[in-house]
């Protein structure tokens, strides 16, 4: 590894490690990913999971909330702050389902270095791109960047792998977990505009 190690989320500096995370993985992903350690624990990754979530959550509803007084349209503020609530509290437990077809991409394309902690922790910091989740039309965009192109970043630089192996992996691996995303929000859209 060349550099210096990237950031980790530390519980007792919040703010100040998620924003160093973030600026890692939005401003110097390449880098984020060529010095990141797949060994080390899953807390520090499963909480960042849940900041970013309770971050994008709390401004979703507020978005909502705004554009329905503006609106004047009906919304069900239960609704949502529930939804959002589970959406959180499942959230590091979704990066786990996700990082399953991951780890089978990485160790069917890669070999068998790849681990479900180091996959793991690798969609657990690219999820920070969910932070941008509460804006709308953006959301699918981040969703995107950070399952595709923060996922092939990943594979590619933390297992050394060919640009191609790479993107092929991670297409493999973000075809399924697109489409179980796709059918939670449509899910969850439905609960809540009853």
């Amino acid at each position: 590894m060349s550099g210096a190690k990237s950031p980790e989320f530390d519980p007792k500096r919040l703010v100040a490690s998620a924003a160093a995370v973030l600026r890692g993985i939005f401003l110097s992903p390449k880098g984020f990913y060529l010095n990141f350690a797949t060994e080390g624990s899953l807390r520090e990754p499963a909480l960042f999971v849940l900041f970013v979530s309770a971050v994008s959550g709390a401004l979703s509803i507020l978005v909502n909330l705004i554009s329905a007084a503006v609106l004047g349209t009906d919304t069900s503020a239960l609704g949502m702050v529930a939804s959002n609530l589970a959406f959180v509290v499942l959230s590091p437990v979704l990066i786990g389902a996700a990082a399953g077809p991951y780890l089978l991409s990485v160790r069917t394309f890669v070999g068998p270095e790849g681990s479900f902690r180091g996959v793991y922790r690798m969609l657990a910091y690219a999820y920070g791109a969910m932070i941008l989740f509460w804006v709308p039309i953006i959301n699918a965009f981040a969703f995107t960047y950070a399952a595709m192109v923060l996922m092939w970043l990943g594979i590619r630089y933390v297992y050394r792998t060919s640009f191609l192996t790479g993107l092929v992996a991670a297409l493999v691996g973000f075809v399924p977990v697109a489409v179980a995303f796709i059918y939670l929000v449509v899910v969850i859209n439905g609960l809540v505009s009853r």
